[in-house]
């Protein structure tokens, strides 16, 4: 039997015929075998289509600085598997992996796991032992039939509904919100952080009687009064409110990402201070979300968006922050996304383009070639091709002058192929 982290993970990638089987029969009896009790006194699942790691990260970082123990299970990691499992702010040790994967294995028997529900059963072997206030579960795709669906949470979270995974969910938003609407619980609170989230959302929430909390309805985010101050911002609901600091993390998106979250937290039975409110929306961090470097003058900016509604505010975000000079975009994504649509809504913020390949990440990786393919017709169709993501970096640099920009973004793989790269200069 393997031993170590990396020959484990070798492992639980073949062990079942499918990357993705979605449902929760398989993964229910083994969480039976292996006696999974309820990971936290207080639980936040959080599902949607865009936001969900932002939001998870300032849910955690404001319990945290609340005096609350957390663990956090997020997906897919950047550079290490250990980043899915977050216990009191630290990644899980190899160790604690290795030994929540033989407790798994010895109580499976012939029952086929995937990748995903094996890290999610050992997520919840873990927390369950750490003895915590809170957990806090991320959704891998959909909500209804997700591993992470097996607990019942206390607050239920969907922070927005757009398409993507079309193939899984469904081909409209209204047909992907009634899967993410799985999530949501009888008599227990559903926050919302879409505008104008499909009816098929609230009225799953309306037959089983969830408590819907929507944002610009129950809750809202605003300029401070007279926007005296442009560093700060108003949570506000219905006797409540508080001026806290623009969020660390950037883009426009994040201010409605860490409204959401201080929603969910106020929906639990928690004490939570100003103070904790300020500090955790501050502080909060998360790798790969609009990250900034600088080399000999030239930004380098790398993001895991890879859906045209994560475009739109990348769009957002670069029309509020042009560089004085030109943007280079370096641009790879798997196969099954919708590369038109996420080229089409950063067309005007792009002067060049790079297109990489993924093959290595077979089956949904492409190569150029393919990706070249599927945007005949856009503005990013002329781009200059590139057999990986290494080389257009390096060759959008090489263009690059001081005052430029450079953009890399498409895919989670994108993103930890470029930070590993600038890692090491």
């Amino acid at each position: 039997m393997a031993q170590t982290l990396s020959e484990w993970l070798e492992y639980i990638e073949r062990i079942h015929p499918k990357s993705i089987d979605m449902g929760l029969e398989r993964v229910r009896e083994v969480a039976q075998r292996l006696g999974l009790g309820r990971p936290a006194r207080h639980v936040i699942t959080v599902g949607g289509t865009n936001g969900k790691g932002s939001t998870v990260a300032f849910i955690e970082a404001i319990a945290r600085a609340a005096g609350l123990r957390v663990g956090a299970y997020t997906s897919p990691h950047l550079l290490a598997y250990n980043e899915r499992v977050r216990i009191d702010g630290h990644d899980a040790s190899d160790a604690a992996l290795v030994a929540a994967f033989e407790a798994i294995e010895a109580a499976r028997g012939e029952v086929p796991l995937t990748y995903f529900e094996y890290g999610t059963l050992a997520a919840l072997w873990l927390f369950e032992r750490a003895q915590l206030d809170l957990a806090i579960l991320e959704v891998g795709l959909g909500g209804r039939l997700d591993a992470t669906n097996l607990v019942d949470p206390d607050v239920a979270v969907i922070t927005t509904v757009d398409l993507d995974h079309q193939d899984y969910l469904g081909d409209d938003r209204e047909a992907i919100g009634f899967e993410k609407a799985g999530i949501a619980r009888a008599w227990k609170p559903l926050v919302l952080g879409d505008d104008d989230p499909p009816s098929s959302v609230l009225g799953h929430a309306y037959a089983i009687g969830a408590s819907a909390v929507r944002i610009g309805c129950d809750f809202f985010f605003e300029p401070t009064p007279d926007d005296a101050d442009a560093d700060q911002w108003r949570w506000r609901e219905v006797g409540f409110a508080v001026d806290l600091p623009r969020p660390g993390l950037a883009a426009p998106a994040q201010l409605r990402n860490a409204a959401t979250a201080i929603a969910a937290l106020r929906a639990l039975d928690v004490e939570l201070s100003d103070a904790a409110l300020r500090e955790g929306v501050a502080r909060a961090q998360v790798p790969g979300r609009l990250q900034r470097f600088e080399r000999d003058g030239v930004e380098i900016v790398v993001d895991v968006g890879h859906n045209p509604q994560a475009a739109r505010e990348l769009a957002a975000w670069l029309a509020a922050t042009s560089p004085t000079g030109r943007t280079f975009a370096v641009f790879a994504a798997l196969g099954d996304k919708d590369v038109a649509g996420v080229v089409e809504a950063l067309a005007g913020a792009v002067t060049h383009w790079h297109l990489a390949g993924l093959a290595e990440h077979a089956p949904r990786g492409t190569d150029v070639a393919g990706l070249a393919r599927q945007l005949v017709g856009t503005a990013a169709a002329t781009g200059v091709q590139h057999a990986d993501v290494a080389a257009a970096l390096a060759a959008a640099r090489a263009q690059a002058h001081a005052g430029d920009r450079v953009l890399v973004f498409g895919s989670f793989h994108t993103a930890a192929e470029a930070l590993r790269r600038l890692a090491v200069e």
